[in-house]
């Protein structure tokens, strides 16, 4: 899929979104942002809407994107794809049951309506939170190293799984349907901003034991969805959307030793290498990080 098309793009306005969308918009896409607050960006059209109320969804999908479009005379154009990252972001924000529902019956209106509509590529934002520990009760181990898309995830924790059961609706859609459905396993979204607490992160590492080291700048992450985008033909795929190395100094063996010494590590890492691999998005999608921690620490 080229550039120039028209995209729909949930939670535009969020901490990873507001970076998301903008890069997308660079790259010549058309972008209608559906958000219950709007994203103040040229070239952006807002939208607010309930991503849990389906009927909602389907006029999303099916009305014109802003008053321009009126003159034309030839009805709505449609959308090429569909990018849902609309959720509430974490635990302890909504209650457990609202962040499930939320997030769970979002998804199943967005790719519903988006699948009966005739849109053939969905991207939607999964999170490193299947992986099980970042949510936790207590101190629990990873099954094994490096985090890959095979993974056996097992979370306890609502928004995880509400992930999870997010990958298998979205699984679900594109076994009906035959189009394209890619989710991203989203890191820790870092702002720039954000660099500022990695001093930190490197002077105590166990600070960030739960995330397994890793984030994703959110500039990254707007390349990542474009490639997505210009990727066809996948079918469903699951992609971990992290940087490529650990936020650490010491190597990547080290912080495992020393944290996880009963965990298998199942195949050689390099020395640095990202506990939570993005070895696939890589090597299928041609993902290249542009912004590595070590420019901004």
């Amino acid at each position: 899929m080229t550039a120039g098309k028209n995209i729909l793009f949930t939670g535009g306005s969020g901490k990873a979104g507001k970076h998301v969308v903008p890069y997308l918009v660079d790259q010549g896409y058309n972008v209608l942002n559906v958000d219950l607050t709007p994203l103040d960006h040229p070239g952006v059209d807002n939208l607010r809407a309930d991503v849990t109320d389906s009927g909602q969804m389907f006029n999303a999908l099916s009305q014109h994107r802003n008053l321009d479009q009126l003159e034309t005379g030839d009805g709505p154009e449609g959308f090429d794809a569909v990018v849902h990252f609309a959720a509430i972001p974490r635990i302890l924000i909504e209650p457990d049951n609202e962040t499930f529902r939320v997030n769970t019956m979002g998804t199943y209106a967005v790719i519903e309506a988006a699948m009966k509509l005739g849109v053939r590529k969905i991207i939607f934002a999964s999170s490193e939170t299947t992986y099980g520990v970042c949510f936790a009760e207590g101190r629990k181990d990873f099954h094994q190293f490096p985090l890959e898309e095979d993974y056996d995830v097992d979370p306890m924790d609502s928004y995880g799984l509400s992930k999870v059961l997010n990958e298998k609706t979205a699984r679900a859609f594109q076994m009906r349907s035959g189009i394209d459905i890619y989710g991203l396993r989203i890191g820790n979204v870092m702002e720039p901003d954000d660099y500022a607490n990695f001093p930190e992160y490197l002077e105590k590492p166990e600070m960030r034991i739960r995330n397994a080291w890793c984030y994703i700048d959110a500039r990254d992450l707007g390349q990542i969805v474009h490639r997505c985008i210009q990727t066809d033909g996948l079918g469903y795929e699951i992609f971990n959307a992290v940087n490529d190395t650990v936020v650490s100094r010491a190597p990547t063996r080290e912080l495992l030793e020393r944290f996880f010494p009963n965990v298998p590590v199942t195949r050689e890492m390099g020395e640095f290498e990202g506990v939570i691999s993005n070895r696939k998005i890589r090597e299928v999608l041609g993902f290249s990080e542009e912004h590595d921690w070590r420019k901004y620490v």
